[in-house]
């Protein structure tokens, strides 16, 4: 099938775009410089492709192009103000081995993005909109804010990293342990919003998971850190459900009633290599703990036949490790699935007293749950209707609707049930 050159430019923005730009920003200095001068180089592209043929390294075409005019503007401005500018000229046609490695530039731009003086909202924005590619109407979107709130986070950080002379550089190894986490937290919490999508009708957005778990193929390249293997076992066993998660209307599906044919075991196998991987180091974090919880259950057959006792056990040291109310409540559920419902109502129970999850829809849905399981309906719709009220999904929503609407069959208005009591 012949494409057009039109088609062939957009794929070429689409696969290229971010890549070039990474380099672009290390060999210009300036993100917004890199920005304008990527928009040249497509430009240029659009006008000379169709004439010249399209060149077999489109990314270090693009490059070399927007260099190019980058110096030929340089020279120009300095011709006028009478300076003098040593910068040798660019040939447009330099070869690819000429240019540093694409991964290279990315992982500098992964780093700079996510420097840990960066405030992390400043850090997720950045590394969306320049590393991921997305605009600032879309990361609006994904975290129920506005654009120009967005657009002021970018601002604001790029004229930190230039005040701040923060280099655009990849950590030295002894450096890197404590750069890395930084990069990790914003990688999962990309995939996290991607996964749990919160604005749109749909359940997920494949954008962000995908963004996410690039970045992460990326950092293991680099690091052979067990936590960067951990995070991306954990993103591909999450991605591996994509399809059994809703219905064909669109509904959201519990793992419980998921039909686990539909998993991608290319993706579970792929993960579960990076765990074995990353145990043998013997060095585990939370990353790798979920990972190793979530391999758990890819490898059971149903909910009946997963092996309760060891995520439990596992939840127990990813309690020492990260401990924190939502791992607690992590921990509940799966006690309530080992020991029984009144065992997880309980240990839920505790965790709410605290007070730190009072706002959190996933406390009072799985309260609820508990309930439900119990018998104990007027007290679960009053849970299931808490949940509903926090939650902001709609693919939640409904899902919590359908429960009560399951617990209305139950127990028809004006009667009761002993064990409400």
């Amino acid at each position: 099938m012949t494409h057009s050159h039109a088609e062939i430019i957009d794929a070429t923005y689409r696969n290229e775009a971010r890549r070039v730009l990474a380099t672009l920003i290390r060999l210009l200095g300036s993100f917004d410089v890199a920005e304008e001068f990527l928009h040249e180089a497509f430009v240029a592209a659009a006008e000379q492709w169709p004439r010249d043929g399209v060149p077999d390294n489109r990314y270090a075409w693009l490059v070399s192009t927007a260099r190019f005019k980058a110096v030929s503007r340089w020279r120009r401005q300095a011709r006028l103000a009478g300076l003098c500018l040593d910068e040798p000229p660019v040939d447009a046609s330099m070869p690819g081995a000429m240019l540093p490695t694409i991964q290279d530039d990315e992982l500098r731009l992964i780093f700079i993005c996510c420097h840990p003086d960066l405030t992390q909202d400043a850090r997720i924005a950045l590394t969306l909109r320049e590393v991921c590619g997305l605009t600032t109407e879309e990361i609006a979107r994904a975290y129920l804010t506005t654009a120009p709130t967005i657009a002021q986070r970018i601002v604001r950080a790029k004229a930190q990293i230039r005040a701040d002379g923060i280099p655009y550089e990849v950590p030295e190894r002894a450096e890197l342990p404590g750069r890395l986490e930084s990069v990790l937290l914003v990688v999962y919490l990309i995939f996290n919003e991607g996964y749990s999508e919160t604005t749109c009708r749909s359940v997920t957005r494949d954008d962000l998971c995908t963004q996410a778990i690039r970045l992460g193929r990326i950092l293991v390249d680099l690091t052979d850190d067990p936590e960067a293997m951990g995070l991306l076992g954990l993103m591909l066993l999450h991605e591996s459900r994509r399809s059994a998660r809703v219905d064909t209307a669109g509904e959201l599906v519990l793992l419980e009633n998921q039909d686990r044919a539909l998993w991608d075991r290319g993706r579970v196998a792929e993960a579960q290599i990076l765990i074995e991987r990353a145990l043998g180091a013997r060095r585990v974090g939370p990353y790798l703990l979920q990972a190793a919880i979530a391999a758990v259950h890819a490898e059971a057959g149903s909910t009946h036949d997963t092996d309760w006792a060891q995520i439990v056990g596992l939840y127990d040291v990813l309690c020492l490790v990260d401990p924190s109310p939502v791992v607690a409540l992590n921990r509940a559920a799966a006690l309530g699935m080992r020991d029984g419902p009144e065992a997880g109502l309980n240990a839920i129970a505790n965790i709410l007293d605290g007070g730190s999850l009072d706002d959190y829809h996933l406390a009072h849905a799985a309260r609820a749950d508990m309930l439900r399981r119990l018998g104990r309906v007027r007290e679960a719709r009053a849970a299931y209707e808490r949940a509903l009220e926090l939650t902001r999904q709609p693919a939640e929503q409904r899902f919590l609707k359908w429960r009560l609407d399951q617990l209305t069959a139950l127990q028809p208005q004006g009667t009761s049930v002993s064990n409400d009591e």
